[in-house]
């Protein structure tokens, strides 16, 4: 038994979810995975019973209860300093603490235009709103200027919080069709291919589509 709880929404689409998902499992930290089904009579009141604050991902550790992606992708950095969740450099963990935060604040038309839905496979611009693509052309841009000073395979060579936060994005690329380039589509092709982000997806799977969620 772990003292360390994680309570997520359906992985099929709750992006902020897989964030801390990935450095958990990234983190060499047991714990423990569940589940509160979005967009039931039931589900508010399930999630307060957990978050004060009424929204999920929120992580448990003992009586302490941690909320908010980013925050609980740094609590479990300081509970595992030697996993290497953030660069040990000091320059390139301030860049990877600042493209984290900008995923974390930006990209609203992204989010509202492509929400996430791992199972979908949009092949007719669903999504495809000028706004939209603004932010994917943003977003290569940064994975373009990290990996140029990395080499990669990730932003700063190894995994770090800042590919768990892109991981929803690459997520909506594959899902709405939208265009990687080729100076970055090894990056993508390395966050998807993650054994933890596979999995997530073959659980994904396996759960009940939810017709009316966005």
């Amino acid at each position: 038994m772990t003292d360390l709880v994680l309570y997520i929404g359906n992985r099929r689409y709750s992006s902020w979810s897989l964030r801390p998902y990935l450095v958990l499992a990234a983190s060499g930290l047991g714990f423990e995975t569940k589940v509160i089904v979005l967009d039931q009579p039931d589900t508010a009141s399930s999630i307060r019973a957990v978050n004060p604050a009424g929204r999920v991902p929120v992580l448990h550790h003992g009586a302490l209860v941690v909320h908010d992606s980013l925050a609980i992708c740094e609590y479990v950095a300081e509970l595992s300093p030697e996993a290497g969740l953030w660069p040990s450099d000091r320059a390139a963990r301030a860049r990877a603490r600042s493209a984290a935060a900008e995923m974390h604040s930006s990209f609203g038309a992204l989010r509202r235009d492509m929400p996430q839905d791992l199972m979908a496979r949009h092949t007719d611009g669903t999504g495809h709103t000028a706004e939209a693509l603004a932010d994917a052309a943003r977003v290569q841009a940064l994975w373009r200027e990290l990996l140029a000073v990395s080499g990669g395979p990730f932003l700063f060579g190894g995994f770090t919080i800042a590919d768990a936060m892109f991981a929803p994005v690459v997520g909506r690329f594959v899902s709405y069709g939208v265009k990687v380039e080729d100076d970055v589509r090894a990056y993508a092709d390395a966050v998807w291919a993650l054994p933890t982000f596979a999995q997530w997806r073959d659980l994904a799977a396996g759960e009940a589509p939810l017709p009316d969620h966005r």
